[in-house]
C-alpha cells in the first residue's frame, strides 16, 4: 500500500528508493522546465556510475572449439579423443582439461546455443565486438566503448576501456572511448610513468599549451581542442597513483600462483585490479584458437593457461565482493566444425558455438541451450549476437536501444534487434 503519492513520486512502506526518487524528480523537473533533457540524461548516467558496474571480456581469438571446451560430444563420431569431466554442479559436464573451471561451475553459466552466419575471422570478430557487420561507410564503436560512454566515469584518472592486445576501437564515438592497449600485462605500461618530477612535468604541459594556443588562434582551434582533451586525459593518468593498478607485484604470492605464471594469468589478475580501481571494461585477448590443424593438442595447451586463470578470476572477484557487479564473459568469434579434417583439426563453424558467463546478475550452475547430438546445429534455445549484447546490457543496466549519431547523421542503437536471454538471470 502506498502511504504517499505525488504526480511523479510514490512512497511505500519501504521508503523512497534512490532510483525511484531520481526518476520522479527527473520527470517533475522536465515538466516544470527546471532541467533540460540533457541534464536528466546526465543525472541518470551518474546514477548508473554509482552502481559501479563493470565487465571483463576474455576473448579467445581464432574461434575455440566447443567440442574441446564446454560442449563435448563424448563417444560420438564428432567428439574425437576428447573426454568429458564432471563439474561442481551435478549433471553438467565439460571437456577434459578444464578442471579448474569445472570446480567453479556453481558461479558460471554455459551458453551452448550461440549461433551466427559469419565464418570469416575479420567479419565475425567485428560483429562480435560491435553488434554490426563491417560497413565501408561507418566505423561502428565496440560494445566496450558504448558501455564506457554510458556508465564510465569521465573524471577517473584511468581509461574507461583497457585491452590486453589489439581489439576493436571506439569508432565514431571518438578518442575519449578508445581502448588503452596494454602489451606487458602485470607491469607498468610504457610511457605512463613520468621521467621528471611532477612540477617540471606540469610546466612542460603549460608550455605546450602556449604553443598550441598560437596554432588555435590561426584557425586550428578544433584540432587543438581535440588534442588538448587527449593530452589532458593522458597527463591525468601519468600523474595519478591509480596507475599502480596495472602492476601485480604487490599481490600475495599465493594469489599470483592461483592465476598461473602466464601472460593470460597475469592479464586476468591485472583486470581484477583495474576493475577495483574504477576501469569500466577490460578485454583480454588470448590468441591461438584457430585450430585448423592439431586441434586437440593445441586446445589442451591453451587450456593449461586459460583454465586456472579464468577460475581464479571468478573466485577472486567473488571473495572480494565484486562478482555481483562485474560481468565476466568468455567467448570467441565462432566455433569449430563437427567434422575433424585430415590434419586432426577443426575448421570454422559459426552455426553453433558456446561461451561462458559469470557475475553481473548471471545465475550460475546452469546450461542455456543445446546442440544436436552430432553438434551440427542448435537443438534448443538459439542465441544470436544481438541477444547476447542485449543480455550484456541488461546485466550492466545499460539501455541497448540508446542511440548515438554517426558521422553520416544516422542514429545508431547500441544493439539493433535481439532480446535478453532471460534464462541467464532467472
Amino acid at each position: 500500500m502506498k502511504l504517499f503519492h505525488h504526480e511523479n513520486i510514490s512512497v511505500g512502506r519501504s521508503g523512497i528508493t534512490r532510483r525511484g526518487f531520481l526518476h520522479g524528480v527527473s520527470a517533475a523537473a522536465i515538466a516544470g522546465g527546471t532541467l533540460s533533457f540533457r541534464d536528466v540524461i546526465s543525472l541518470q548516467a551518474e546514477e548508473l556510475r554509482k552502481q559501479n558496474r563493470s565487465m571483463i571480456l576474455l576473448w579467445m581469438a581464432g574461434g575455440p572449439s566447443q567440442f574441446e571446451t564446454f560442449d563435448p560430444k563424448r563417444d560420438t563420431d564428432v567428439g574425437g579423443p576428447t573426454k568429458s569431466i564432471s563439474t561442481a554442479v551435478p549433471g553438467i559436464q565439460i571437456a577434459e582439461g578444464w578442471e579448474q573451471i569445472a570446480g567453479q561451475m556453481q558461479d558460471l553459466a554455459i551458453v551452448r546455443s550461440m549461433t551466427n552466419k559469419e565464418g570469416s575471422h575479420p567479419r565475425a570478430s567485428y560483429q562480435m565486438h560491435t553488434g554490426y557487420l563491417p560497413s565501408g561507410s561507418v566505423k561502428h564503436p565496440s560494445l566496450a566503448s558504448n558501455i564506457a560512454q554510458q556508465i564510465g566515469d569521465p573524471e577517473s584518472d584511468l581509461p574507461s576501456v583497457v585491452s590486453v592486445g589489439r581489439t576493436q576501437g571506439a569508432g565514431f564515438l571518438g578518442v575519449d572511448y578508445e581502448p588503452f592497449v596494454v602489451n606487458r600485462p602485470g607491469q607498468m605500461p610504457l610511457n605512463v610513468s613520468s621521467t621528471v618530477a611532477a612540477p617540471r612535468y606540469k610546466r612542460r604541459l603549460g608550455l605546450l599549451d602556449q604553443l598550441e594556443g598560437e596554432f588555435a588562434d590561426n584557425g586550428g582551434d578544433q584540432v587543438v581542442e581535440n588534442r588538448r582533451g587527449l593530452y589532458r586525459k593522458a597527463s591525468q593518468m601519468v600523474l595519478s597513483k591509480q596507475t599502480e593498478a596495472f602492476k601485480i607485484d604487490d599481490e600475495p604470492q599465493d594469489v599470483r600462483q592461483s592465476y598461473g605464471d602466464s601472460n593470460f594469468g597475469r592479464s586476468c589478475l591485472m583486470a581484477r585490479r583495474l576493475i577495483e580501481a574504477g576501469v569500466t571494461f577490460v578485454e583480454i585477448v588470448c590468441r591461438g584458437w584457430d585450430t585448423h590443424d592439431n586441434n586437440f593438442e593445441r586446445t589442451n595447451q591453451l587450456a593449461q593457461q586459460v583454465d586456472p586463470a579464468t577460475a581464479a578470476l571468478i573466485q577472486d572477484l567473488k571473495q572480494r565482493g565484486r562478482l555481483d557487479s562485474t560481468l565476466v564473459v568468455w567467448s570467441g568469434e565462432f566455433g569449430r566444425s563437427p567434422r575433424i579434417n585430415a590434419r586432426t583439426g577443426r575448421d570454422h563453424y559459426p552455426r553453433a558455438f558456446n561461451l561462458l558467463a559469470a557475475g553481473g546478475g548471471i545465475r550460475g550452475g546452469q546450461v542455456v541451450g543445446a546442440t544436436e547430438p552430432n553438434g551440427s546445429a542448435i537443438a534448443d534455445r538459439p542465441v544470436s549476437v544481438s541477444d547476447l549484447f542485449c543480455s550484456i546490457c541488461h546485466s550492466l543496466k545499460v539501455d541497448p536501444r540508446h542511440e548515438s549519431i554517426s558521422p553520416l547523421g544516422r542514429p545508431m542503437k547500441i544493439v539493433d534487434g535481439g532480446e535478453v536471454v532471460s534464462e541467464l538471470f532467472s
